[in-house]
């Protein structure tokens, strides 16, 4: 199944929604160009995962190149909703130490408010 990417708005923050897989060619070139191009206007974006059934070592780069140009930028990305497979995968390549990662949307969300404040 290919990835399907839709955006909507929430508190300021751009929510990125990913059904599909994230694997290396296509689908991680088009998550990558999308959000690349929401971080021209937007520096606080989250990548809900809840509807992601797989992602490949391609998947992963693309994830911590995204999280790298954020923070290069004066951004973050945090992710939501991560699937028992994702979850067993940031895991498992320790990139759980690097994201945040948040049980759903909204947490994530209200999490940059939190750090706006601070």
């Amino acid at each position: 199944m290919s990835l399907k990417i839709s955006t909507k708005q929430l508190e300021g923050v751009t929510v990125v929604h990913c059904n599909g897989r994230i694997v290396f060619g296509e689908e991680a070139a088009n998550l990558r160009e999308q959000v690349k191009n929401l971080l021209t206007t937007q520096k606080n974006i989250v990548l809900n995962l809840g509807g992601v059934s797989y992602i490949d070592s391609g998947g992963l780069g693309t994830l911590v190149g995204l999280y790298t140009s954020a923070r290069a930028a004066g951004g973050d990305i945090k992710l939501a909703n991560l699937t028992q497979r994702v979850g067993d995968q940031l895991q498992i390549t320790k990139l759980v130490t690097v994201f945040e990662v948040f049980d759903s949307e909204e947490k994530a969300v209200s999490s940059f408010g939190a750090t706006a404040k601070a």
